[in-house]
């Protein structure tokens, strides 16, 4: 196992264990005790959910929170919804995963050059972050941001994920103002400090994917805009 391999490893065992927030916990344990009726039969992971995917990826999805019946349920990010089933198809199509469909932990799902995480790992009430939540849950963040030294590239999913990510590293030399960095689906910016791009999607949310809000068509040009920019910038 390369150092990579067992950092992050480290980092995920420190995540699973986490009690920093109380109340997520308690809620985590109580959806997994009660269940829904769909899954009744299941046996819930109702703890922090350890980010997924390739260690030496040069693309980093951040996402939201684990979904109370999906991650929550599954213990692997966006795994087990609507939400992680629209990622995952778009993921494929393009080739940053190696097969459409994310059911469970087992299910033989692999990420390519691609690493997916959150700025919370517990699903929250009503898919609602507090703040005090999220500044909990940065440092984990930080140090997988440390610890994932080949990221050229963040795709951000919503813009709770868009001001978290701006917030932890808008404090570099030479960092744009806040207000000159607006999120829209699609925009992207170059930032200083030799920070990865940053690229924006609306979130996969059951809301914005049945409302026609985001299609996978308007996903996937996302992602082949980020698989154009790492393969010029490998030219460069």
């Amino acid at each position: 196992m390369q150092k990579t391999d067992r950092e992050l490893a480290k980092l995920q065992r420190q995540v699973v264990a986490c009690t920093r927030c109380d109340s997520l916990i308690t809620y985590c344990r109580k959806v997994a005790k009660e269940k829904r009726r769909m899954y009744r039969d299941c046996d819930y992971w109702g703890k922090p959910v350890p980010s997924f995917g390739d260690p030496r990826a040069e693309l980093l999805i951040l996402g939201l929170a684990p979904g109370a019946h999906g991650a929550n349920r599954t213990g692997r990010m966006f795994t087990g919804d609507r939400s992680g089933d629209f990622l995952y198809h778009g993921l494929h199509e393009v080739g940053f995963a190696n097969q459409p469909t994310s059911r469970g932990r087992d299910d033989g799902l692999e990420l390519r050059n691609c690493y997916i995480t959150a700025p919370l790992r517990c699903a929250p009430p009503a898919n609602k972050p507090r703040p005090e939540e999220l500044r909990n849950c940065q440092p984990y963040l930080e140090k997988e941001l440390e610890i994932l030294t080949r990221v050229r590239a963040v795709l951000v999913l919503g813009r709770i994920a868009f001001d978290a990510y701006l917030r932890l590293v808008g404090n570099r030399e030479g960092f744009p103002r806040r207000s000159s960095l607006a999120f829209s689906h699609g925009a992207s910016f170059a930032l200083p400090a030799g920070l990865p791009r940053l690229f924006c999607s609306y979130h996969p949310s059951q809301q914005n994917t049945q409302t026609g809000r985001l299609t996978q068509e308007m996903f996937q040009q996302v992602l082949r805009d980020i698989q154009h920019f790492l393969g010029s910038s490998a030219l460069t």
